[in-house]
């Protein structure tokens, strides 16, 4: 008896999530947090972001908390973990890792990133300076690369500069809108062409070798990646000058 009362239990509290609104989520689960505090005014609102981002803060003693439309459809457990992860950020106390886990595997499932993909496709805005800067050109550095690493059988994608020098970020490769910015830290006299020449070929690593998603798990440097960067003659001399940028 006491298994079949337990099931019921669990059965309509489910059948209750689904029929909760965004706002009735988060105030449920904001008394989990601080049950002995008043419940404030909650305010949730679905945004045309460009990526599957969600943000929340807390002003004036109300909670406003801004969701990508992206996630208006998810599924309501997946909803609630948003939550819980949220609040859990708001008030610096972490969230179970079922949650984090359940809205990876959402996040990490085919249709969503096939949406997510068009979606920054369309609303994103890239910044692509073009190829040629004041000292290097990076068609010429990947054309370079390409014939000597992948047979030249790369398609080149968009080539620009960053538009500072950044120190942080040396380059990326972005799928959506196929383009490798590499930062401007490089287009220097100073810089050395190694340099330059190695965190291009990782950019273009990351072309040749997509990231892999198995359930919730998200791999940007595979095994196959790792081999290949080995193949960088002089790899150990191009991460020492990395480390002094």
């Amino acid at each position: 008896m006491q298994d079949h009362g337990s099931g019921l239990a669990v059965s309509g509290f489910q059948s209750a999530l689904l029929f909760e609104s965004p706002e009735e989520i988060y105030a449920r689960v904001f008394r989990e947090f601080k049950p002995r505090t008043p419940l404030p005014r909650i305010a949730v609102e679905f945004c045309r972001f460009a990526n599957a981002d969600s943000f929340i803060r807390m002003e004036s003693g109300a909670i406003q908390v801004r969701i990508s439309d992206l996630l208006e459809s998810a599924p309501a457990p997946v909803a609630e973990a948003l939550a819980y992860i949220l609040l859990g950020k708001l008030f610096r106390r972490p969230a179970a890792r079922i949650y984090a886990h359940r809205y990876r595997l959402y996040l990490n499932r085919r249709d969503v990133r096939r949406q997510m993909h068009l979606v920054r496709q369309i609303r994103g805005r890239k910044f692509v300076s073009g190829p040629q800067g004041s000292h290097y050109n990076l068609e010429a550095v990947f054309e370079a690369l390409n014939a000597e690493h992948f047979q030249g059988l790369l398609a080149r994608p968009l080539l620009g500069w960053s538009r500072g020098a950044s120190r942080s970020r040396l380059g990326h490769f972005d799928p959506s809108h196929n383009a490798i910015v590499i930062s401007r830290i490089f287009d220097n006299p100073t810089a050395p062409p190694l340099g330059l020449e190695y965190v291009m070929f990782h950019e273009m690593l990351h072309l040749r070798y997509p990231v892999e998603h198995s359930g919730a798990r998200r791999r940007i440097h595979t095994r196959e990646f790792r081999q290949a960067e080995k193949q960088f003659a002089r790899l150990k001399e191009a991460k020492e000058i990395l480390k002094k940028l």
